[in-house]
């Protein structure tokens, strides 16, 4: 084996893992190749190479084992528990480690997320790979490495065993955006990779997609979504931002159909400038939203928003460089920081801006981009009064609420917020509701409407006298 790789420092002794009883050493996986990734479950990205590292795993699965350690941005990240509900958020099945004093961060010199360190079979490090992207030149170095420790007699063939501590069984299971209107309520159950119409009181009068994840059009139990999120109407169409897809999809309401409308199923990166829709690639749509005859998308993956004339069937961004930052301006010279929920008010989008801890305007007329509540990517916290004081912990969803108000789902305070945009402040609305990471919300019919995600539920707030009970859905 090669003599120039330093010795992978081992893992400490007092991690907490938050999905496995038998923790890892690797001084007993000698023989195989092992990845050691750093992820935080806040990021898209760190959500997109998942299914990717899943692949990798089953193609080389006699001989390669994955390691994931959380690192937190957030103080609400730091508890194990909050760990493992964003392992089975995102279905990871290797054992993972909550590392919130970043003390293997440090050991392995790890300085941005998501990063990949590699070490072969003799327990030495071959590469440290930072970002996501394309998985195929870890594909090439981890088959190499198994080579090499077979050409000298030392790797081991065997697979490694699933880590999996699951939620408790509930009707839903990370329930991510909803929709209600006077009548109905449409809920993204995310974690269960389907749609559910239902009646106010929870129950489910038809279910969309399979319940699978896949990706499939058509009618019946043979469509499919992954991970779905944001849902809006327009006429006859429910349009579903199908995230796990990277891809936005419509539900015809007349006959159940499935349709994509834009996405071809893996992330895409070109930014689209009056674009055909057909075969456009998207990455990580988070939310929609209606107005006219045009639909736009929260495009969480890109730093955008996105904006779709459904009549010409064209698409281009109205907002965001594609960077990742808070930067007030006009159209693509702002910035946007994983736009995570949207909602319309008085000509703009209020924008849930996840990764900068704000909430922007969008000016719908020429895509200007303001800032209401926010002071930068690693300013967050828990403070309400005048809004250039106040401060969020990555708010995942909006609503428009009555006189111009703005409800907030301030996700990682596990609160909601309330925005008054005329006299520029924001107080707590006292909800006599437990809530845990919620990250959806919709007005309708007299009463706020909540995903309350780490719950596994949905919440109805009276907008009357405050009053709040679960609603019990059930098919």
């Amino acid at each position: 084996m090669s003599p120039i790789r330093p010795q992978a420092p081992e893992l400490p002794s007092g991690l907490a893992w938050v999905n496995t009883d038998d923790p890892p050493r690797l001084a007993t996986l000698r023989g195989r190749v092992v990845l050691v990734w750093f992820w935080t479950g806040d990021s898209t990205q760190c959500a997109a190479m998942v299914p990717d590292l899943a692949a990798l795993q089953a193609r080389h699965h006699d001989g390669l084992c994955v390691i994931g350690i959380h690192c937190p941005k957030y103080a609400a990240q730091c508890a194990p528990a909050a760990v493992r509900r964003a392992v089975n958020r995102l279905r990871i099945e290797h054992p993972v480690a909550s590392d919130p004093a970043f003390a293997v961060w440090r050991d392995y010199g790890v300085s941005a997320w998501p990063t990949v360190a590699v070490i072969d079979a003799e327990g030495r490090l071959a590469a440290r790979v930072a970002g996501a992207g394309s998985m195929d030149p870890l594909d090439d170095l981890v088959a190499a490495l198994l080579d090499e420790a077979a050409g000298h007699g030392l790797r081991v063939f065997e697979s490694a065993l699933p880590a999996i501590r699951p939620e408790p069984r509930a009707s839903l299971r990370f329930p991510g955006k909803l929709l209600a209107t006077e009548r109905l309520l449409y809920v993204a159950d995310s974690g269960h990779d389907r749609v559910l119409e239902c009646d106010h009181h929870g129950r489910v009068l038809r279910c969309f997609g399979s319940g699978h994840a896949g990706f499939a059009d058509g009618s019946g139990e043979d469509t499919a979504f992954s991970d779905p999120q944001g849902l809006a109407l327009h006429r006859d169409q429910l349009y579903v931002a199908d995230r796990g897809n990277h891809a936005v999809r419509s539900v015809d309401l007349a006959d159940g159909g499935i349709r994509t409308l834009l996405g071809t199923g893996v992330p895409g990166y070109r930014r689209p400038r009056d674009s055909d829709l057909h075969g456009l690639a998207a990455c990580a749509p988070a939310d929609l939203a209606i107005v006219g005859d045009h639909l736009y998308v929260a495009m969480a993956g890109l730093n955008q928003i996105w904006q779709v004339d459904l009549i010409g069937r064209r698409a281009g961004v109205l907002a965001g460089s594609g960077a990742l930052d808070r930067i007030d301006g006009a159209g693509v010279q702002a910035a946007l920081a994983q736009p995570s929920g949207l909602a319309v008010s008085a000509g703009q989008l209020v924008v849930a801006d996840a990764a900068a801890s704000a909430v922007r305007l969008v000016r719908l007329a020429d895509g200007r981009v303001t800032t209401v509540v926010g002071a930068g990517l690693y300013q967050f916290g828990d403070a309400v009064g005048p809004c250039a004081a106040a401060r969020l912990q990555h708010p995942l969803a909006v609503a428009a609420g009555p006189r111009g108000s703005v409800f907030v789902a301030d996700t990682y305070n596990d609160a909601i917020k309330l925005i008054n945009l005329a006299a520029a402040k924001v107080h707590r609305p006292g909800i006599g509701y437990r809530l845990n990471e919620p990250s959806g919300l919709s007005v309708a019919a007299g009463a706020l409407w909540i995903a309350n995600t780490g719950g596994h539920e949905i919440v109805r707030v009276d907008l009357t006298d405050g009053s709040a009970r679960r609603v019990g859905v059930a098919d």
